[in-house]
Formats: structure tokens, C-alpha cells, sequence
């Protein structure tokens, strides 16, 4: 993880203090990018805890397509509760664009529009056409962003086959550093190689492109605390020989994992 802690100290040296939309203000760098190759072990944090239950939890709950806090796996991450309705309504948010851009609901009446699956999609051309340079999926619909509580801060990546290795770019517009990016390296590191399993390939690089790459100012000293620890060895990611869809979060497990304790950051909202 030496990409994501040289990325900690580029924007606590480099970053310019800005207001933001929490009132919380920043320091803040634009255009920044990461990589993390999977060959050399899961990138989950070591110089903190990272909770990887909540990782897995969160992304099977965006892969089938839920929208809805008090919907399953949902009810154990409450990482969404703060934006939720009354009713734990979050609007189309990224599993609804990613399984079924444009259709309806994924709980309304059977006859319901049937929108774009764009995760089986990326598979199936994983495996038809590996070299394509358009297997990208996309959770930026710009119709639909005034009915999500919160527009989408990892909003488009891309999928690159080399030598049997499948790798991947994300795109993220808003990159909060000390408390959620950790959490977006594990949650597509997850995600690539579930993908990379189902198709015959292995897991490659994560390439983590960061639009404003920002540390919030009530984040600073607990950062600092953090980049004085040494890092540990990188765990070991298990995957159960299954199907992508049929795979559950039973299926997913990290072995090895040594850490430092866990750093509570305040989550701006």
C-alpha cells in the first residue's frame, strides 16, 4: 500500500485548503492516480483496520442492485444511513445503474422496464471480445442524478485484459482519503477479482484515478498519526470456485490480515 500512503503525504504536503459542500473544509489536490497490483497480495490497509465485512457487504448489496438500507446485506454496513430518506430510500445509486441503468426499480411489479445490465455485460465481453476498449461501466447517469441522495463519487471504470491478467481503472470525481478511499481500493480490488475468477484470468492492477483527492481538516491529525506507523505484510484475498452471480458474502474471505488498531474518522456529510 506504499501508492496510498505516498498519496496521504502528497496531499497533506501539496494540498490547498478549500471550503466543500460539508462545511468541513479541506485540503484538497485535482488529478491525482494510484496503482495497486493484486499479485503481490489483497491491498486492505494495514496501517489501520479495515473493516472487510463491511467492504464485501456493501458491494454484494450495489451487485444486486439495492437501493435501500433496510435491504439485507445493507442493514449491517451503516455507511449509507446518513444519506437515506425516512424510509432508507437512497434513489438509483450505483446498483441501480449498474445492474439495471435505466429500467425501473429492481422490488417494482414484475412488468417493469428491463433496464441495461452493464456488470453482465462486462463479463460477457470479458470473455467475447477480452481486447475491447469499451467495456466500461458507468454509474453517472446524468438523468437520473437529481433523484439520488448522493451522486456518485466512483463513477466509471474500465476493464484491460493483458497476458491473461485482467486489470482496472476507476475513475473517482471526489476521493475523501483517509476515511473512504481505503474502503474504494478494497471494495474493486474485491470486485476485479471476482470478475477476473469467472472469466479464467488473473487478478492484475488497480489503477485508482482520482479527480479532488481531499483530506478533510478534522482528518488531518489522525492521518498523521496513521503515516507513523510501520505497514504490514498484505493479506491474501479467498474467493469461492463459484459462478459470479451465485457467489454471496459467505463466499469471499481475507486470510493473513495484520494490522495496526483501527482510527476512527468523523464522516462528513
Amino acid at each position: 500500500m506504499k501508492s496510498y500512503l505516498e498519496l496521504c503525504q502528497h496531499v497533506l504536503r501539496d494540498g490547498h485548503e478549500r471550503t466543500d459542500r460539508t462545511g468541513v473544509g479541506t485540503l484538497s489536490v485535482f488529478g491525482v492516480q494510484t496503482r495497486y497490483d493484486l499479485r503481490d497480495g489483497f491491498p486492505l490497509l494495514t496501517t489501520k483496520k479495515v473493516l472487510f465485512d463491511a467492504v464485501a457487504r456493501e458491494l454484494f448489496w450495489f451487485l444486486r442492485g439495492a437501493t435501500n438500507i433496510h435491504d439485507g446485506l445493507a442493514e449491517h454496513t451503516p455507511i449509507w444511513n446518513a444519506w437515506a430518506d425516512e424510509n432508507g430510500e437512497l434513489g438509483p445509486i450505483y446498483g441501480a445503474q449498474w445492474r439495471n441503468w435505466g429500467g425501473q426499480p429492481i422490488d417494482a411489479s414484475p412488468s417493469r422496464q428491463q433496464g441495461i445490465d452493464q456488470i453482465r455485460r462486462a463479463l460477457d465481453t470479458l470473455k467475447r471480445d477480452p481486447y475491447s476498449r469499451r467495456n466500461i461501466v458507468s454509474a453517472w447517469n446524468v438523468g437520473e442524478l437529481d433523484k439520488m441522495r448522493l451522486p456518485p463519487c466512483h463513477l466509471l471504470f474500465q476493464f484491460y485484459v493483458i497476458d491473461q491478467r485482467l486489470d482496472c481503472q476507476l475513475y473517482q470525481r471526489s476521493a475523501d482519503i483517509a476515511l473512504g478511499v481505503p474502503f474504494n481500493i478494497a471494495s474493486y480490488a474485491l470486485l476485479m477479482t471476482m470478475m477476473a475468477k469467472d472469466c479464467g484470468l488473473i487478478p492484475g492492477i488497480f489503477i485508482h484515478t482520482l479527480g479532488d483527492a481531499h483530506v478533510y481538516l478534522n482528518h488531518v491529525d489522525a492521518l498523521r498519526e496513521q503515516l507513523s506507523r510501520e505497514p504490514k505484510p498484505l493479506p491474501r484475498l479467498r474467493v469461492a470456485d463459484k459462478p459470479f452471480d451465485a457467489l454471496r458474502f459467505d463466499d469471499v474471505a481475507i486470510e493473513g490480515y495484520q494490522h495496526h488498531p483501527f482510527i476512527k474518522f468523523p464522516i462528513a456529510v
